[in-house]
């Protein structure tokens, strides 16, 4: 035992990702006294830029794009009560298929070792006990929420550090009610065509496959108040759309599949911190 408080880190693609699938755990552990370590990997250049112009449109500048996002970001991390944020500071390679997949200097070009090699610096500066980031395919196919996983996998390959390590996911049996509640907030979103409903079934696991249920009901207020600090991203529009109380009760319990652990916690599990205190 030692005196160095436990330690999460959470490593995101972009600014807003924090929010989105982990706004929960971020306050609920700094609540509890855990240090939170926020890794951003890109600039979110590729973010909608003032009344909604997106990359390509005139008008976009993925610079200023970038800059508003990073203000955007600091006030994320205050409602979070984040410990410590770090920023990788890659170009955003924007979404699959993207001209901006190919440009020099994007997360998604970067050699995996590059950016394994800075990310696992930074774990052992922080040395986290538990780590959380994207599943193999980006939950969704975001070349950089991929490129996130990759970078972290490799970087913990890296050190000598044996954290525990989770992904992000979502059960599937609330895939097709949330995207109804979607629909509900955001009248204009067209059905699923047949191949769409087939890729959405593909997008998280099969709940018995779920290792971890982690209920942050009580901070979800917070989680709602981070995600609107982002506003400026269409995107979440619907998420506010829902108000506190639903948001609430659709975004209170955060879930994720564990694939490493030294610790032997039994599962299924309900604390990203069992079996470390």
């Amino acid at each position: 035992m030692t005196d160095r408080p436990l330690t999460l880190m959470a490593v995101h693609a972009h600014p807003d990702d924090e929010a989105t699938g982990t706004g929960g755990i971020l306050a609920r552990y700094a609540a509890e006294g855990i240090r939170t370590v926020l890794v951003t990997c890109t600039d979110g250049g590729c973010g909608d830029g003032p009344g909604g112009v997106k990359p390509g449109e005139p008008g976009h500048d993925p610079a200023a794009v970038a800059s508003m996002r990073r203000q955007e970001l600091e006030v994320s991390r205050d409602v979070l009560k984040i410990s410590d944020l770090e920023m990788l500071d890659y170009a955003d390679s924007g979404m699959a298929g993207w001209p901006s997949n190919d440009a020099p200097g994007s997360f998604w070009q970067t050699p995996v070792e590059q950016g394994a090699a800075r990310l696992a610096e930074l774990m052992r500066h922080y040395r986290p006990d538990v780590v959380v980031t994207y599943d193999e395919n980006g939950f969704y196919g975001h070349p950089d929420h991929i490129q996130a996983n990759r970078i972290t996998m490799a970087a913990l390959e890296m050190t000598e550090l044996t954290p525990k390590v989770y992904w992000t996911t979502m059960p599937r049996s609330l895939m097709r009610q949330f995207w109804e509640t979607m629909r509900e907030f955001q009248e204009d979103m067209p059905e699923l065509d047949p191949a769409e409903t087939a890729a959405m079934a593909e997008i998280g696991l099969p709940d018995d496959e779920v290792t971890t249920w982690v209920d942050t009901t009580a901070f979800s207020g917070q989680k709602f108040d981070a995600l609107a600090a982002h506003a400026s991203q269409g995107e979440n529009i619907f998420f506010l759309k829902m108000g506190k109380e639903k948001f609430g009760e659709w975004m209170g319990m955060e879930t994720f599949v564990r694939v490493k652990d030294a610790t032997g916690a039994a599962l299924p599990e309900n604390d990203l911190f069992a079996g470390l205190r």
